[in-house]
């Protein structure tokens, strides 16, 4: 191994080797799913082979929730998850954003009640800011996509 003394912020601390960065990578994206990706399984004909799980309070969840997601606070998962999700069948959980650790806590406590699950990155900020639609309590919307979080034609090629 290499060490470097440097100043530079992010070298800093020097980066992992190749193999334990890929084994971290590689457990990262068992644990997280992104909103685009989502987003295309939701909306690709047949089934998704997952469920998606609204974390948020009642009030967050009327201003607006993904199409098809399950209305689970965190608060009631340990009592209401046997009665809404099937254990055989991956949970994906989202909260308000990358800020919130809601859908953190959520995926916590749904994993320690068995189930398979991963979280959705960027919460309902970035599904809506990607432009995908979604419900309110008022009905469907959609916003334009942020140039800043979407491409504004296309896929991001990521």
């Amino acid at each position: 191994m290499i060490t470097t003394t440097t100043t530079n912020p992010v070298l800093r601390v020097a980066p992992a080797a190749p193999a334990e960065a890929a084994a971290y990578f590689r457990a990262s994206l068992a644990f997280h799913a992104d909103v685009s990706d989502v987003a295309a399984a939701l909306t690709a004909d047949g089934d998704p082979g997952f469920v998606v799980v609204d974390s948020r309070s009642t009030e967050s969840w009327d201003q607006g929730h993904l199409p098809g997601a399950i209305h689970l606070p965190t608060a009631l998962i340990p009592e209401q998850a046997g009665q809404l999700l099937d254990r055989s069948v991956p949970v994906v959980t989202y909260c308000w954003g990358p800020g919130c650790n809601g859908a953190t806590r959520a995926a916590l406590a749904l994993a320690e009640l068995g189930y398979q699950v991963k979280e959705m990155l960027g919460g309902f900020e970035y599904w809506a800011r990607e432009g995908f639609a979604y419900e309110t309590w008022q009905g469907p919307a959609r916003r334009d996509a942020d140039p800043l979080t979407a491409p504004v034609e296309g896929e991001c090629g990521c």
